[in-house]
């Protein structure tokens, strides 16, 4: 099982969160912080949302992270990053894929995120077999 949180825009690794790395006690108490005002209330899709479970936070969270990288705000998709790596232990990547506009979100628990490794290929001239 792997360490690794990711955000993934259109394939395109946006974010990664070490969940091996402990916070720091300033980022701790703000995620305790965002935690107590999602447990109060919240609205989602015009619905005011009381007493939320994690689900439900997750996904609230997951659009507010989306609306920030969309932003270019870094700091608040760093924190709503954090949030769900730290509270929602389970979910492993967050799919974020933009279809002319329309931007759908996928939460995916099953999945592990692994790196992805860039291979650097040389050209072959005309006359060069390629070798297997």
């Amino acid at each position: 099982m792997s360490n690794i949180f990711a955000v993934l825009f259109n394939g395109n690794p946006e974010l990664e969160y070490d969940r091996s790395k402990p916070l720091s006690e300033r980022q701790h108490q703000f995620l305790e912080k965002v935690d107590q005002e999602l447990s109060a209330q919240f609205v989602m899709g015009g619905e005011v949302i009381r007493n939320a479970g994690i689900e439900k936070k997750a996904q609230f969270v997951a659009i507010n992270l989306v609306d920030a990288l969309l932003a270019s705000n870094d700091g608040v998709a760093s924190a709503m990053c954090s949030y769900l790596a730290t509270r929602v232990p389970n979910l492993k990547q967050v799919k974020v894929t933009d279809n002319h506009g329309q931007v759908l979100i996928d939460l995916i628990f099953d999945e592990d995120y692994t790196r992805q490794v860039t291979v650097q290929f040389t050209g072959r001239g005309k006359d060069k077999p390629v070798s297997h």
